[in-house]
């Protein structure tokens, strides 16, 4: 079976009862994807990004528990293990599991983010968090000049958030 596909059902399980994140999760992971392949990732990068998309959030449940938060500083800290965790009990290729375990150590960290699967992550993260926390214009356009670099990814940016309407606003 495809790996991306086991970690999905393994990430949909992990979730069970929780529409919300996995619904979260999902949308995250095709804008991933498709920022990905639009990009012109290599194969294995690709992969990478894809199984990063499916688990970022892995870390909220345990941050919770531990913390009474999901803030994202607490999922950097508890999402890796939990990550680790459940991509090794699918088979996943330990050099995947380790990077995917510092792409979600990070993905709420916005300073100097390189690495292609990294800055697609954050911008696939972005688009779905922009509607689902209602940002307003002007925080949009904020986001789109501090955080989106790639063609893709502001082209759906665009199409998601009419660019007109962002362009009216004036800069902070």
């Amino acid at each position: 079976m495809n790996p991306v596909a086991r970690v999905q059902r393994a990430m949909i399980a992990y979730f069970a009862g929780d529409v919300r994140r996995i619904n979260h999760f999902l949308k995250v992971y095709g804008f991933a994807k498709a920022i990905g392949a639009l990009e012109g990732l290599e194969e294995s990068e690709q992969l990478t990004l894809e199984i990063a998309a499916l688990t970022h959030d892995i870390g909220i449940r345990e941050s919770e528990r531990k913390h009474h938060s999901a803030a994202g500083e607490y999922q950097q800290i508890e999402g890796p293990p939990e990550a680790r965790k459940l991509l090794t009990a699918q088979g996943i290729d330990p050099g995947i599991v380790e990077r995917v375990c510092w792409l979600i150590a990070h993905h709420h960290t916005y300073a100097e983010i390189r690495g292609a699967d990294y800055r697609i992550l954050v911008e696939a993260d972005f688009l779905v968090n922009i509607h689902e926390d209602g940002l307003t214009p002007a925080a949009v356009a904020q986001v789109e000049r501090a955080v989106f670099r790639t063609a893709a990814g502001i082209e759906f940016l665009h199409r998601l958030y009419p660019h007109d309407a962002l362009k009216a606003i004036p800069d902070a």
